[in-house]
């Protein structure tokens, strides 16, 4: 047998500006002061301009990311990567605004996208939910021990319209996300420790978050729960924030 040979290994240039933005509801969700620190710290280290806004209204979480768009495809100087960071209540698909309307998820996603901004066109655009995505708890499970035909072309000229996004929920759909009323929410915290503690490709550095997570164990109205993040990707090359 020969031996398979190694993946070429791809990487995003990150020699340009780094943006994020983070939008918060605070108001009823104790601890998110905690993890606003925590991102902030974390955005520091790895190079960001970092943008916060607390307490949006559902309309203002769309009229954020809309300028956040507009005034990156207006800068003169190449960007290499956004970070978007939503924490709110929420439900699958849905984030609550300081003002109890929802926005759609979809909506915000598809404001960075390849046809609609063009400064983040074939570079990363990382979406960090910090939301619940539905009612059910997880008590956790005990563990022991085709006929499409692909056609490629040697140097494309185009790329599809959801590539290179990167969405990081804090729990898997359908069910709830945990925060503590001072010490903020287990999946941010787990996130900034990892990423400012470790180098390694963005998707290495989420399962090491994953990992974490379903080992930690929450005790929620007495009751031990477990949560894990899901990371869902269509980034093409490797990701490298340190």
């Amino acid at each position: 047998m020969s031996n398979p040979r190694p993946l070429e290994e791809e990487v995003y240039d990150m020699s340009g500006a780094r943006l994020a933005l983070t939008l918060c509801v605070t108001k009823a969700r104790e601890g998110s002061e905690a993890d606003l620190d925590a991102l902030e710290r974390m955005f520091q280290q790895l190079g960001f301009e970092s943008t916060m806004k607390r307490d949006p209204t559902a309309q203002q979480f769309q009229e954020e990311l809309d300028s956040f768009q507009q005034a990156m495809d207006a800068r003169d100087d190449p960007v290499s990567c956004a970070f978007v960071v939503l924490m709110a209540h929420g439900l699958e698909g849905q984030l609550k605004g300081e003002d109890g309307q929802m926005v759609e998820l979809e909506n915000l996603f598809e404001v960075l996208n390849n046809k609609n901004c063009r400064a983040l066109r074939a570079k990363p655009k990382v979406y960090i939910v910090q939301a619940c995505r539905g009612e059910q708890r997880d008590p956790g499970e005990t563990v022991s021990g085709s006929d499409i035909v692909m056609i490629t072309k040697d140097s494309p000229e185009t790329i599809p319209t959801y590539t290179d996004i990167l969405h990081v929920y804090s729990t898997v759909e359908g069910y709830i996300s945990y925060r503590h009323d001072k010490e903020g929410s287990c999946f941010i915290q787990t996130l900034v420790d990892v990423f400012t503690e470790r180098k390694g490709p963005i998707l290495e550095l989420l399962t090491e978050v994953t990992r974490r997570m379903a080992e930690a164990e929450l005790v929620q109205e007495g009751k031990p729960r477990k949560v894990n993040p899901e990371i869902q990707s269509t980034l093409r090359k490797r990701l490298y924030l340190q």
